[in-house]
């Protein structure tokens, strides 16, 4: 499996039913790491709309304790987007084995989920501003991933 996206507890679900239209279009298997700040099932995020649902693959996992053991069974690479970190995700090298992590819209993640990650990643971005949508920063480096993997070769 290529590269892919985790999803820890996320609150906004038009932001995970986003992530999982983006992962259907981009065949990008999308985890989601419970629990979620709304109610999560096939039912309900059909229900807001996600007509691209039966295209999506995720995963959901009971805590980030059970993914985390899975990923390292797979020998996965965890890489965190974080405004907090200093390596810029334009100077990594991203191999088919990542999974991009993306924290809570209101909070990240802690900072012992934080410890656990292999690479922690930033967008670079104006002085001053927060940070940009989980959604769209999702985007913008599965994007770059995929390149660097040559992800988008069995896309047509």
């Amino acid at each position: 499996m290529p590269v892919e996206i985790a999803l820890y507890q996320p609150d906004i679900a038009l932001n995970t039913g986003t992530l999982l239209r983006l992962g259907a279009c981009l065949d990008v298997r999308i985890h989601v790491i419970h629990p979620t700040g709304f109610h999560f099932s096939r039912a309900a995020m059909k229900r807001s709309g996600l007509d691209y649902l039966e295209y999506a693959d995720f995963v959901e996992h009971n805590s980030f304790a059970q993914f985390d053991d899975w990923r390292r069974q797979a020998g996965k690479r965890l890489v965190l987007l974080t405004t907090k970190a200093s390596q810029s995700a334009y100077d990594v090298a991203f191999t088919p084995e990542d999974i991009l992590l993306l924290g809570r819209e209101s909070a990240g993640v802690p900072q012992g989920v934080a410890e656990t990650a292999d690479l922690r990643i930033r967008i670079p971005m104006r002085e001053g501003l927060r940070s940009i949508n989980v959604s769209l920063s999702a985007t913008l480096i599965i994007g770059e991933a995929k390149r660097q993997t040559d992800g988008f070769k069995t896309l047509t």
